[in-house]
């Protein structure tokens, strides 16, 4: 019994010590984003440092999708209204275009603009490289697939999902960007752990 015990107790210091913050880390993740150096929405240059201490959501879209990316992008919309309306600070949303040889800094500001993000928001949406950057930098960093469109399509593969990273650039975990089959997009969970976060500050 005593080493029963003493097991559980072991296994719960093991856990504990994987995540030092209120929000626990998925095991495929714990990396750090790598080095980038793109361009926004408004023509400027963002980098990874540029996202050093804040909390980011981070996810892959292009303005010509057809399916996934309205309904990923006015979920990630929901999500800021809420943080703003709870009075979170010291976050971000990264955007990655998948489609950059369309997706200038104009076109990604017309889209942006069609979904009426609340003002202020740091919302960083990018672009300013090719193909071979952005699917290795989706497949290295998140395990996610970015594929060009096959011969007749301009419908670009990559991932749904929503991207937490702490503020020391850390990948914390992941949440399905839209509803999927019979999971809504978890809305609730995805404000909550950003704002836990937040609070916490940079360790």
């Amino acid at each position: 019994m005593r080493k029963s015990i003493f097991i559980v107790f072991i296994l719960t210091l093991i856990l504990s010590a994987c995540s030092a913050s209120g929000v626990e880390t998925m095991s495929r993740y714990g990396n750090t984003v790598d080095d980038f150096e793109v361009t926004n929405q408004d023509g400027e240059t963002f980098t990874r440092e540029d996202m050093e201490g804040k909390v980011w959501l981070l996810d892959f879209i292009f303005t010509n999708c057809a399916t996934v990316c309205p309904p990923m992008t006015a979920n990630m919309t929901e999500v800021v209204t809420e943080l703003e309306a709870r009075g979170v600070e010291d976050y971000g949303v990264l955007s990655f275009s998948v489609d950059p040889e369309t997706d200038s800094p104009e076109v990604l500001t017309d889209y942006i603009e069609y979904y009426n993000v609340p003002e202020g928001v740091d919302w960083q949406l990018v672009t300013g490289y090719d193909y071979d950057f952005i699917r290795g930098f989706a497949e290295n960093n998140f395990k996610t697939i970015v594929a060009p469109p096959p011969e007749g399509s301009n419908q670009v593969t990559h991932g749904i999902s929503f991207y937490l990273i702490d503020q020391q650039g850390k990948i914390i975990k992941d949440y399905p960007g839209v509803d999927t089959g019979d999971t809504e997009f978890p809305l609730e969970e995805v404000v909550s752990d950003v704002e836990t976060l937040a609070e916490e500050g940079p360790k």
